[in-house]
């Protein structure tokens, strides 16, 4: 099985935790890698897309250790993400080199509203030779809020936003605002904006074999009913995945 940043990431910090970490369910035995209860694990229907996309994941300090965070699923799409914990005085040293490694060309994922209109794009456009780099800052909405204000290295980078245009699929967490959509489901709708539809058609159904199987351990049934798993499988039959 294929162990990528945010696994990694995640027992880095469990490591360095000086406390157990008592949010609520925290005493479910869970999965490592998917953070789904043991018998609804889905680590073996996992789908990796070919894309030219990366993604830099800019974790909340406590984000990473939560269940129910979606960014992971970025990281199980996208073999290109990378995932630190955010900073506001001691960026990661690493984080720094990858976002001015010529490689990439970084867009910070946030509403337009927030950003001076200069920065602001409407598509992604690239330099000859470059791949986008889609930073997307992973926590709740005042955390999100609080990395993209006190992140000085991020605001030399255009801000691209997207406009919802349905309600969040995400029911696992009390959102703050109506059209506040989860970190994958905005991840989903960039890679769209990037005319890779049919990655971030991938994106989308794991997100929901995800969401069925995270509610049905929180409803603490036994079993999903298993329908947004047999979309995700039909889907990459279709597309010879």
């Amino acid at each position: 099985m294929r162990i990528h940043a945010v696994h990694t990431l995640y027992d880095e910090r469990l490591a360095r935790s000086t406390r157990p970490f008592l949010a609520r369910g925290c005493k479910v035995e869970r999965c490592r890698q998917c953070m789904l209860r043991t018998h609804l694990c889905i680590c073996e229907y996992r789908p990796l897309a070919t894309s030219n996309a990366a993604f830099l994941l800019i974790m909340f300090d406590d984000e990473i250790l939560k269940p129910s965070n979606t960014g992971r699923l970025i990281a199980d799409v996208f073999e290109d993400t990378f995932a630190y914990i955010w900073s506001r005085t001691e960026p990661n040293t690493e984080m720094l080199a990858l976002l001015n490694d010529p490689q990439w060309q970084p867009y910070v994922v946030f509403p337009a509203e927030y950003a001076e209109p200069e920065r602001v794009a409407e598509n992604v456009e690239l330099p000859d030779g470059k791949r986008p780099l889609f930073i997307m800052l992973d926590g709740s909405w005042a955390e999100a809020k609080k990395m993209f204000r006190k992140s000085p290295y991020l605001n030399n980078f255009p801000v691209l936003s997207i406009n919802p245009d349905k309600p969040s699929r995400y029911k696992m967490r009390e959102a703050s605002k109506d059209n506040q959509l989860g970190t994958a489901e905005v991840a989903a709708k960039i890679v769209d904006l990037f005319c890779e539809h049919e990655n971030a058609e991938m994106l989308d159904l794991w997100f929901d074999v995800f969401r069925e199987n995270y509610i049905t351990g929180k409803m603490n049934r036994l079993l999903p009913d298993d329908s947004a798993l047999k979309t995700l499988q039909s889907f990459m039959l279709e597309y010879g995945n």
